[in-house]
């Protein structure tokens, strides 16, 4: 008797990272990823990317605009573990240095069609005074090695990063499709 082979849905993703609302910085570019669970795999496109660096519009609003394209395709056999994706927006600081101005993640949006999603945006913060000082001395802020981790609750119970104020959000666009597999 042959055994049958599991059945498996796709996941197509298609958008952009289009704009950002940083008042305090300018000259930003933004880097993604994906965060998935094991059952996940990715079957076509990137699974992460940087943009170009983007300036402050010279309107009222003073957006970042990056109208950065994603575009991926996973495959499943369950939706435990559905993506996530996680930016991460990167400038200057007074001495030229890049250093992270935000962190945010959301999951990819369950249903078909076209979303439109607002992700809030915030920076880790030193844990002592004295890693405060030194961050400040040496003109490093504190920043995740890995920035999946703000996608993951693993290891963060009681710790709660500091928000930006005032909130500092990134807008994604993106056309999904889910259906299914073949094979």
């Amino acid at each position: 008797m042959a055994t049958a082979s599991p059945s498996v849905f796709l996941l197509m993703v298609n958008g952009q990272v289009e704009s950002a609302q940083f008042p305090e910085y300018d000259d930003l570019y933004c880097k993604y990823c994906f965060v998935y669970g094991q059952d996940w795999a990715p079957t076509a496109g990137l699974e992460e990317g940087i943009s170009q660096i983007t300036s402050k519009s010279q309107d009222v609003r003073q957006a970042l605009v990056w109208n950065f394209p994603i575009d991926v395709t996973f495959k499943s056999t369950n939706p435990y573990g559905w993506p996530q994706i996680v930016l991460s927006v990167y400038g200057p600081d007074v001495f030229g240095n890049d250093v992270v101005r935000g962190y945010g993640a959301v999951h990819v949006p369950f249903s078909p069609g076209r979303h439109k999603r607002t992700i809030p945006m915030f920076v880790p913060e030193s844990t002592s005074k004295l890693q405060k000082f030194t961050s400040w001395f040496m003109g490093r802020r504190p920043e995740y090695t890995d920035p999946k981790v703000v996608a993951q609750g693993e290891g963060r119970e009681g710790k709660a990063p500091s928000p930006l104020l005032p909130p500092s959000p990134i807008q994604v666009t993106a056309w999904e499709w889910v259906g299914p597999g073949l094979g």
